[in-house]
């Protein structure tokens, strides 16, 4: 294994999921900055955790490192994912997938019925996943990323039952 590369079956088993805290913020841009051609500044996630009632932020942690982050706006019966990102060094590993679910969880134990997001529309690989959670693609928002004006597709799912969703008592 060369330098940087991660062992996936052990990454995937020691990652941890918890609620992003301020302490993460700086940590969060890091992965927010290799991740993103127009990234959120720090300000923005300030923003989202100190004064956005509706938001709620999780990070995915390996080896006391933060190797994701994920962030989901809940809405009277609706979540609205704002983004999910995984260090470039932790792909692959189903680390996205692992925080969707937990999004997915939130909004349910929070009374979501629905979930939507918008995603690039060159962005096959986000795509397949969210067709593999349930996501189906219900309209394009034209020139809506800011670096190239990229379409994004706008995807909505409905939220499964809670029993079938990872436990999210701890991250409400």
């Amino acid at each position: 294994m060369a330098i940087g590369e991660v062992d996936v079956k052990q990454a995937e088993s020691e990652v941890t999921l918890r609620r992003m805290t301020l302490r993460d913020v700086d940590h969060v841009l890091l992965v927010e900055r290799r991740s993103f051609t127009a990234p959120w500044s720090r300000q923005a996630f300030m923003t989202e955790l100190l004064d956005n009632q509706f938001a709620r932020y999780i990070v995915a942690e390996h080896a006391g490192r933060i190797v994701g982050y994920a962030g989901i706006w809940l809405i009277v019966d609706e979540g609205h994912v704002t983004n999910i990102a995984v260090d470039p060094d932790y792909r692959g590993q189903h680390l996205g997938e692992m925080m969707l679910r937990m999004l997915m969880a939130i909004c349910v134990r929070n009374g979501g019925r629905r979930i939507t997001l918008e995603v690039r529309v060159t962005n096959d690989v986000a795509q397949n996943l969210y067709r593999k959670l349930g996501f189906a693609g219900a309209g394009v928002r034209k020139g809506y990323y800011t670096d190239n004006r990229e379409d994004a597709l706008i995807m909505w799912a409905d939220l499964p039952p809670a029993e079938t969703l990872p436990p999210a008592e701890t991250l409400l």
